[in-house]
């Protein structure tokens, strides 16, 4: 017979630590619609998503077995310093940090307009 200790609960001044960090449903919306343009203009194929305790990340390629082109992070530490958004690229280098999400996101939709040769 196993016993149950239930984990006490915070006091009225302790911070509340999430188990694991997540994007809502108005930065999903704008994640995947960039998605949805991205993928009509035949540049990604495929996304993933992790959520982690400290980071939450979208990941997209170009095919499903390679490395992800881009990861878009939500670090919520940084929320008051760098930015809680950042796209990064393959090679590791931040393109855009930022506090806004769709500011941050269209460094990726100018990849999106290129001009005609």
């Amino acid at each position: 017979m196993s016993v149950f200790t239930p984990t006490p609960l915070p006091g009225p001044g302790a911070a509340m630590v999430p188990d694991q960090v997540a994007f809502d449903r108005t930065e999903l919306s704008a994640l995947l619609s960039l998605y949805g343009k991205m993928v009509a203009a035949g540049e990604w194929r495929d996304y993933a998503m992790s959520f982690l305790r400290e980071v939450a990340v979208f990941c997209v390629f170009r095919r499903s077995a390679e490395n992800p082109l881009y990861r878009i992070e939500k670090r919520p530490r940084l929320r008051g310093k760098q930015g809680l958004y950042a796209v990064i690229g393959m090679d590791g280098q931040v393109l855009r940090r930022g506090h806004d999400l769709p500011t941050v996101l269209r460094v990726l939709e100018r990849k999106l307009i290129r001009p005609i040769d």
